[in-house]
């Protein structure tokens, strides 16, 4: 029984689960996501997470200790220059994990982990739709005082387009 036991061993020795866990924390890094199954995604998140917040503090034994980790210079220099800087002010949860379809081969559980601030479907600029209101579910009374400020206001504004199509023949017929 497991009870107590935090690591899932992946089915594989420390020595592979390490150097595979740190291909796949590189790959991530590069690429910003990556698709893999559902459990080395999980055990992705726990490896790399704490590897990202290590990154926010630029000092050179922080950049030996995340390299004890990834062993690539390159995704190094881009964890500390690029990553850190648009993670500077998160508090942690660096990565987002998306459940896709089961893989064909084996049906085993298929996963998404990416990077949080590089992702462009769930953006900050992605525009709000506006609610379609339905007319379900009002009472007469209600509808009766809803309608009666809408009836004013077309009465008001009735003029004023009448007038504005007006001023432009007539600016027109001038010319």
């Amino acid at each position: 029984m497991r009870h107590g036991k935090k690591v899932n061993h992946l089915g594989r020795t420390a020595s592979h689960r390490k150097a595979m866990l740190a291909n796949m924390a590189s790959s991530l890094i590069k690429h910003k996501r990556i698709t893999t199954t559902l459990a080395k995604a999980k055990a992705l998140r726990v490896y790399v997470e704490p590897i990202i917040t290590k990154s926010k503090n630029d000092t050179t034994h922080s950049r030996r200790t995340v390299f004890a980790y990834l062993q690539d210079k390159e995704v190094v220099t881009e964890l500390f220059r690029d990553v850190a800087a648009k993670v500077a002010n998160r508090p942690g949860g660096y990565t987002r994990i998306i459940k896709l379809n089961n893989r064909l081969g084996d049906n085993a559980e298929m996963a998404l982990i990416e990077l949080v601030d590089y992702n462009e479907v769930y953006g900050k600029n992605v525009s709000v739709e506006e609610k379609k209101t339905t007319r379900r579910g009002r009472s007469k009374s209600s509808a009766k005082k809803a309608d009666a400020p809408v009836a004013e206001a077309k009465v008001e504004e009735t003029p004023v387009v009448e007038e504005a199509p007006a001023a432009d023949s007539t600016e027109e017929e001038a010319k």
